[in-house]
């Protein structure tokens, strides 16, 4: 990946997140050294043609009141996956979905995180969602987080010191 000095300084200063303002792209241009509009434009062509993967969100859900989180985690037939998992990454509750292979001595392909206040409240959720998806004749388990483990983006180029 060839980037440009001033590609360089925006994916940099979006590895940090955008900043929580009415205007963030402007925070981030101001950052990057560039106009707002340019910051933009730049984003949106780094991210066509697949410099970027994508802009994504963190939401930090133990500040908003969310304290249990599980993955819900199921042995669903490869050729049913696919189809079962666009059902299941758009249900409401679900905040991330994915597949994956199975690995010696764990059947599970289907991956889906469910956030609430309580464990109640998310075995209800995901009950709701595996009749929903079809899922609940399938094998599955609920796993839920023991601890909090920190998160952020990913980092392309290192930021440069001034």
């Amino acid at each position: 990946m060839t980037l440009d000095p001033t590609d360089r300084r925006l994916v940099a200063a979006l590895a940090t997140g955008l900043p929580l303002v009415p205007r963030p792209f402007a925070a981030l241009a101001a950052d990057a050294g560039v106009a707002e509009n340019a910051a933009i434009a730049r984003t949106r062509r780094l991210l066509a043609d697949g410099t970027l993967k994508r802009l994504g969100l963190i939401v930090r859900h133990h500040e908003l009141g969310y304290r249990a989180n599980a993955m819900a985690v199921w042995d669903v037939p490869d050729d049913e996956c696919g189809a079962i998992a666009r059902r299941l990454a758009v249900a409401p509750a679900v905040t991330l979905c994915y597949r994956r292979e199975r690995r010696p001595g764990w059947p599970y392909n289907l991956y889906a995180m469910v956030h609430g206040r309580d464990r109640g409240q998310v075995r209800a959720a995901i009950a709701r969602i595996a009749a929903a998806c079809e899922l609940d004749r399938f094998p599955h388990a609920i796993l839920f987080s023991r601890r909090r483990f920190k998160q952020c983006g990913a980092t392309y180029v290192a930021r440069e010191r001034t």
